[in-house]
């Protein structure tokens, strides 16, 4: 396995991780030093991957970063109560160029994902986001993004790849293999009305922040059906973070994101997870602390995971069926879980993109509201998706 690209946890961390207590986090993670090399992968559940790379930040001014405050933080804190394995692998630095950066990160990617192993992306600026969904193009044919920010990120397609525009390239670049785009907690007056108008027209998902506030739970589903989850820290509030990071006044407060983080832990679909756009400062705490506060949920959630969406067995679910305006939904509750999922028909007459019954994750109020005559929103866009 060809990891020559990854540089090893800084030895001034790795001091101070030999300070901590016996039961920290850091006491038992396995580690890339520059005295014992890359550890050992067999076993281990979700890698840790830093990646020093922020040119194509619109802001960038030739500033550079490290993530060492993040690493001291996460390694202070106490493990629950886990049977999962983490490995810390170090850095992905500057390549030559930007592409050589996102070369580096497509593949640590590929193998990792190859290995049932999940990669825990600390950035950087959240272009590498589009590195990581090309990652995809050889694991698997249709992919589902979910970004968490305050802006869609859509940008102008035919203009050089910005932290700010990386989206459409992901929808427009071949191969063509995304399925589905989800927005979380994004701020209506940070997105022009043109990019509100083609998220609907692309039939993509987006959850204001408000309300999201209102009730955490409604991303659940969306969560659960994602391949990747990218969170970019703008979507944070600015009081819930360090001065360097200020960003606006209104945003996700520190517990949202991270319910959002375990949310996409316990998910059986989300096989990589990024957090994006740090950027160290003197007064740095705040921020390195809740990052490391969102990784620890992130970790926590996939040690829950639960294999619950195996429908073979009707020992395993319950199955409802009703009638919206002579359409037939169909859905399905976990006996194990209580989440509850609706089926999404195949159409023969249609080039249908999945070409079986697919099950989309949804809530009980969605088979609520069906039973009061009224399509659930999500499953009208998927529907509409897979018509295409």
């Amino acid at each position: 396995m060809n990891f020559n690209f990854l540089s090893p946890v800084s030895d001034l961390v790795l001091a101070h991780n030999e300070l901590l207590s016996s039961q920290a986090l850091g006491r038992k993670l396995r580690i890339h030093s520059t005295q014992n090399g890359i550890p050992e992968l067999e076993d281990v559940n979700i890698a840790i991957l830093g990646v020093l790379e922020n040119r194509n930040d619109v802001n960038y001014i030739g500033e550079e970063f490290q993530l060492n405050e993040i690493r001291k933080s996460l390694y202070a804190l106490f493990p629950g109560s886990w049977n999962t394995t983490v490995a810390d692998l170090g850095n992905i630095n500057k390549g030559e160029s930007v592409e050589d950066t996102y070369f580096a990160l497509k593949e640590a990617i590929t193998i990792l994902v190859k290995k049932n192993i999940i990669p825990l992306i600390l950035g950087g600026s959240q272009d590498l986001t589009y590195a990581n969904y090309r990652a995809y193009d050889a694991l698997i044919p249709m992919v589902n993004i979910v970004n968490v920010d305050s802006k869609f990120d859509l940008g102008d397609s035919e203009k050089p790849i910005k932290n700010n525009s990386f989206v459409g390239k992901i929808i427009l670049d071949e191969p063509y293999n995304l399925f589905n785009y989800a927005t979380i907690g994004y701020q209506t007056y940070f997105n022009s009305q043109e990019e509100i108008d083609l998220m609907d027209k692309l039939y993509f998902e987006s959850y204001r922040l408000g309300q999201v506030s209102k009730d955490i739970t409604i991303v659940e589903p969306v969560l659960r059906d994602a391949n990747i989850v990218s969170v970019d820290l703008s979507s944070v509030k600015a009081s819930a973070l360090s001065l360097n990071q200020k960003y606006s006044p209104n945003g996700l407060d520190g517990k949202e994101i991270c319910a959002i983080a375990r949310y996409a832990g316990i998910s059986n679909k989300v096989s990589s997870f990024g957090i994006y756009e740090y950027k160290p400062s003197k007064d740095d705490e705040i921020t390195s602390m809740l990052i490391a506060q969102m990784i620890w949920y992130f970790i926590e959630g996939v040690n829950f995971r639960v294999k619950d969406d195996d429908f073979l067995d009707e020992k395993n679910y319950q199955k409802f069926i009703t009638l919206v305006d002579d359409q037939e939904l169909i859905f399905y509750k976990s006996i194990k879980t209580g989440r509850w999922w609706i089926e999404i028909p195949f159409l023969s007459e249609v080039n249908n993109k999945l070409k079986r019954h697919t099950l989309l994750p949804c809530m009980h109020q969605d088979y609520l509201d069906a039973c009061k005559n009224k399509i659930p929103d999500r499953w009208y866009k998927a529907f509409q998706k897979n018509c295409v």
